[in-house]
């Protein structure tokens, strides 16, 4: 048997994020995501939301919101379609979600095309308005919102996850390949926060 000459990686993975450490920011990589985009097949919006309900007992969000049961998430990214994410559920994730509800929308992997950082601390919210055009306060952007924006010019899906210890928390997903230059924008933003 050949040895393959490629070895995954986490896409965060020898590129320094502590640059914002000590200045009120605190990022984790959350590699071993598994990740994937649903989108409804037309007409089945009913029978879908019914079987996400039935097999997860998790509400389908109706607009830019994210549902959680036990380690499952979806969040609406656009009309009918959520970002569905699985803690530790790497490549798998998507086939297990196909099999459960692939005959109602289209189910696609995203788990190694997305790096996604969680993002807390003191001074989170100051660092996100330098890089994200939205209201970061937290009378307009609570637990359980999402948007779909840009940062610092790289697509990206932001959403705001429970409160850790009082301080804020979010989650923002990037395209991989865009790994290195959102963080080089992210740790400029959190060292002038």
């Amino acid at each position: 048997m050949l040895k393959s000459p490629f070895a995954t990686r986490a896409p965060f993975a020898g590129l320094s994020i502590a640059g914002a450490a000590g200045r009120g920011v605190i990022v984790t990589d959350r590699d071993g995501l598994g990740i994937a985009t649903v989108i409804v097949h037309r007409g089945q919006h009913a029978a879908l939301a019914e079987r996400l309900r039935e097999r997860f007992q998790i509400e389908l969000p109706l607009g830019p919101y994210r549902a959680t049961a036990g380690d499952l998430a979806l969040a609406g990214t656009g009309p009918q379609i959520w970002l569905a994410t699985q803690e530790n559920g790497g490549n798998a994730f998507t086939s297990f979600l196909k099999a459960a509800i692939g005959d109602l929308a289209s189910v696609s992997d995203q788990s190694d095309g997305y790096a996604v950082l969680r993002l807390t601390g003191p001074k989170v919210r100051d660092t996100l308005t330098k890089t994200i055009s939205i209201d970061m306060h937290s009378r307009a952007f609570k637990p359980g919102d999402v948007a779909s924006t840009v940062a610092s010019h790289i697509g990206a899906t932001l959403w705001r996850v429970d409160d850790l210890q009082g301080v804020c928390a979010f989650r923002i997903a990037v395209p991989r390949s865009f790994a290195a230059s959102f963080r080089d924008h992210l740790v400029e933003a959190a060292s002038s926060a």
